[in-house]
């Protein structure tokens, strides 16, 4: 039987809730200390569970030595001292105990423990190569850490205590349905499940999962959708003898491309920008350029996305097709111009995201 639920992912910033900047600056420091932690944490346990995943290899000079991946007081052959899972924690623990919350070391063991068994016959075909984590690596903690979770007194944001250190949202003028979403978990209806913190630049963001139901819509098994994503029209449906494209080229990869021209241009007269701060200053007006295209792709795929999925409620088709996607991926692959300017991956990603929202199944041929 299929879940009723799924989770869905909200970037939230946050402000140290405080008026005093000693403590605004101590609550940073130590989240970054956190971040440093876990930074080492996490590239500690994929080496160590990658090296427990070989170690048979290191038993070739003798046949005598018994060797199991088992816990040596519930298996005679085993050779470790707990439970694979809990050699990891344990080695977390003995490093960092008392310099960080165990929550987020629990938390964040059990998650790359899941990614790696996930990964892990990548891994040995040669297919993946083991992840290396970046020192701006999120914390992931999970809900009952949270405490004191209200609505501000100006009734437009939310406060809680998160490890003792008080926070408050920054919604501004966020037009998505992030506030809807909190008020939910604050109410009861909705929950909050394993999270992250997220520093980066200063600025702290909640990476919040939260289980949402999946819409209740009328489908029908035997109506069947076929999509086919192209370079001329980023989204052609057919639903029976119903066929339609959804957006064109000139709307989305021209446009594309003209901010990427206006980039280069813009690159050229950084050097004569008037300083002030370092580089700073001089590259403020290529960040607002790079970021106008980043915004650009990402709101017309959610409109491609939406329309399409919209499209297969409407006529209430249960499953959708993804026609010849794989051959169109590979061949992107091939092609310079297709990888960096058609967005193929980021929107079967948007497509897979809001099908499963609204209950119908995606097949990718």
């Amino acid at each position: 039987m299929e879940k009723d639920t799924m989770i869905v992912n909200r970037k939230i910033q946050l402000l140290i809730d405080s008026d005093d900047m000693e403590v605004i600056k101590a609550a940073k420091e130590q989240l970054y200390n956190w971040q440093r932690i876990c930074f080492r944490a996490a590239n500690m346990i994929m080496s160590h569970r990658f090296i427990q995943e070989q170690v048979k290899d290191f038993f070739y000079l003798t046949e005598e030595i018994k060797f199991k991946l088992a816990d040596q007081k519930k298996d005679e052959n085993g050779i470790l001292k707990s439970s694979r899972p809990n050699t990891t924690y344990r080695l977390l623990s003995n490093h960092f105990k008392g310099q960080i919350p165990t929550n987020i070391l629990s938390n964040l063991n059990h998650t790359l423990i899941s990614q790696f068994n996930n990964d892990k016959t990548a891994y040995w075909k040669g297919e993946k190569s083991l992840s290396n984590y970046k020192k701006n690596l999120p914390l992931p903690f999970g809900p009952e850490v949270i405490t004191r979770f209200d609505t501000t007194p100006d009734n437009k944001n939310f406060s809680f205590k998160l490890f003792q250190i008080p926070f408050r949202t920054y919604l501004g003028k966020d037009k998505s349905d992030k506030k809807v979403l909190l008020n939910k978990i604050k109410s009861g209806t909705l929950r909050l499940h394993t999270s992250k913190l997220y520093i980066a630049q200063g600025k702290v963001f909640l990476l919040a999962a939260i289980g949402i139901e999946k819409e209740q819509n009328i489908l029908d098994t035997s109506v069947i959708a076929e999509a086919s994503l192209s370079i001329e029209h980023p989204v052609t449906v057919k639903i029976g003898s119903y066929e339609i494209s959804i957006g064109n080229k000139e709307e989305f990869l021209h446009r594309r491309l003209a901010i990427r021209a206006a980039i280069e241009r813009v690159k050229k007269g950084v050097a004569f920008n008037r300083g002030g701060h370092g580089k700073t200053r001089k590259r403020k007006s290529l960040e607002e350029y790079q970021h106008l295209e980043k915004r650009y792709v990402d709101y017309k795929l959610h409109v491609y996305s939406r329309k399409l999925i919209d499209l297969c409620v409407k006529h209430h088709a249960a499953t959708l097709i993804l026609v010849n996607q794989e051959q169109k991926e590979e061949i992107a692959k091939e092609d310079p111009f297709l990888l960096q300017n058609w967005s193929y991956y980021s929107l079967k990603d948007k497509i897979n995201y809001k099908a499963e929202k609204a209950g119908i199944q995606v097949i990718i041929e």
